[in-house]
């Protein structure tokens, strides 16, 4: 099984995007195509439920926005979710039914499945969140190789590298993965569903599902 794809990582039912990865094998795939979709399925949600509130930004009405949060468009923020104080969304995000964006995370280009938490002090840039994913409070994901080379996933678990053509790549974590307080997440990470990661961890590369990550040279698979 291949970790980093798709059908690997995320169940689809549990967004509002899944029509975003359609014909797509490889979650990065979606990152070029998040700000056209969101400006596309805006328009056919249900007005009962949303309320436009400013250029290309929908709110559902269940929603708990903070008045010092900072919403840019084009967003979608999906019913009974949560932005709380002073969160910064930059744009080209997309925030699931009752995922938590917590005081100063800032989102840009990423998709945030259903029940993310992403509560404190989080950098989540150019990256897609699975179902009831959570990263701890300080931890990010660095989007950006210092060398401003292409971003570049491997997976040394089965010797593949994946050339994604992409300057910009934050993290890919799969459904229920949980990310430990003030860990980095380098460009290119792939997490795998149901994964664990350690606080104060430096993280790269693809990571198997079902695994416990201690560091780079201990990844253990959880009993």
């Amino acid at each position: 099984m291949e970790t980093a794809k798709i059908s690997s990582l995320y169940t689809l039912k549990e967004t509002i995007a899944a029509d975003l990865f359609e014909g797509l094998t490889y979650p990065w795939e979606a990152l070029p195509k998040i700000s056209a979709f969101i400006c596309e399925l805006g328009q056919k949600l249900d007005t009962e439920k949303f309320e436009k509130r400013g250029e290309n930004i929908w709110v559902a009405k269940s929603a708990k926005v903070a008045p010092t949060a900072f919403i840019n468009g084009p967003a979608i923020i999906d019913e009974e979710a949560e932005v709380r104080h002073c969160a910064f969304i930059r744009g080209n995000a997309i925030v699931g039914k009752g995922a938590v964006v917590g005081n100063s995370t800032e989102l840009k280009n990423v998709v945030l499945f259903n029940k993310v938490q992403v509560p404190h002090y989080n950098y989540v840039g150019d990256s897609i969140l699975g179902y009831k994913a959570h990263m701890g409070a300080g931890s990010i994901t660095s989007n950006v190789k210092s060398d401003k080379t292409l971003v570049v996933v491997k997976d040394k678990t089965i010797g593949k590298e994946y050339e994604t053509g992409l300057k910009k790549f934050g993290a890919m974590l799969g459904d229920e993965v949980e990310v430990g307080c003030n860990s980095v997440l380098n460009p290119g990470t792939v997490i795998g569903n149901h994964s664990n990661v350690y606080p104060l961890s430096m993280v790269r590369g693809v990571v198997p599902e079902k695994s416990i990550y201690k560091n780079k040279n201990e990844v253990v698979e959880k009993q």
